[in-house]
């Protein structure tokens, strides 16, 4: 009997010593969690003008990160030794890190890519030696398409830390058309027609006007430009359409080609 009378008293100071420990834990977690949710609402919300995929990234992240914390308060309220525990999450954090370096530095990259917006889907650009219309901005990587069909995948840490070349920002793109003719070429009478003809093309922009220079001397020659602009996404389409239309122009304006050079040497025989 005064063992029974012993392990009551003994239940009943855990009782007084954790019960008001266990009720504040209780109302920690309801009300951390409460605010939990409502500070992702909020930040759902504040980062709706980023990309879609960063938005949920980013809250979904922080979400996560908030339980993790709550959860160890609680429990350090409670009573349970949260030390060990921090130092166990520590360390497992600085392991997924360095394993994770690399991939850590593509969501860095696309962070910067969606905040900053060098380019965005639909735009063409040139990272890395790859050239191709933007499909998608992920979180890790830039997915591009290339005329040819190929699709091409850009790690974003090595594409925001390299040069970009985007081909689209200014909303132009120039269309250059070469083209060798003889010496004796008008370049004048060239341009009298050659340019109203560029002009006539629906896809040719009014400004820059086009233009025709001279942009290398040969033997018997020179190379002749034929340049315009278009809209961006529209040149190669063009391109093709101002190269057929100056061939034949050229053709029916009778210029020539150049013609070959010869050089003759005559060596003195000896006496």
């Amino acid at each position: 009997m005064d063992q029974v009378t012993s392990y009551a008293q003994q239940f009943q100071n855990l009782v007084v010593l954790y019960l008001p420990r266990v009720l504040m834990a209780a109302l920690a977690l309801v009300v951390g969690w409460w605010l939990i949710s409502w500070v992702t609402r909020l930040l759902a919300k504040g980062t709706k003008r980023f990309d879609v995929s960063l938005s949920t990234f980013l809250t979904s992240l922080a979400n996560i990160v908030l339980k993790v914390l709550l959860l160890v308060s609680v429990a350090g309220m409670v009573g349970f030794e949260t030390t060990s525990f921090v130092a166990i999450l520590g360390a497992a954090g600085l392991a997924v890190g360095l394993a994770l370096q690399g991939t850590l530095a593509n969501f860095a990259g696309g962070v910067l890519i969606l905040i900053f917006k060098p380019y965005i889907v639909g735009d063409t650009i040139e990272s890395q030696g790859k050239s191709g219309e933007v499909r998608e901005i992920q979180i890790f990587n830039t997915i591009l398409v290339t005329p040819q069909g190929d699709t091409i995948i850009l790690p974003n840490g090595a594409t925001s830390n390299n040069v970009i070349v985007n081909k689209t920002a200014q909303n132009k793109a120039l269309v250059e058309v070469l083209a060798d003719v003889d010496n004796s070429t008008s370049l004048d009478n060239l341009r009298s027609w050659a340019v109203p003809l560029m002009q006539a093309d629906e896809q040719v922009m009014e400004e820059p006007a086009p233009q025709v220079v001279v942009t290398a001397l040969k033997p018997g020659g020179m190379t002749v430009a034929f340049r315009a602009y278009t809209q961006a996404g529209q040149n190669a389409p063009a391109q093709a359409r101002l190269i057929e239309k100056l061939q034949r122009a050229l053709a029916q304006q009778g210029v020539a080609s150049p013609v070959p050079v010869t050089h003759s040497y005559v060596r003195a025989l000896p006496e």
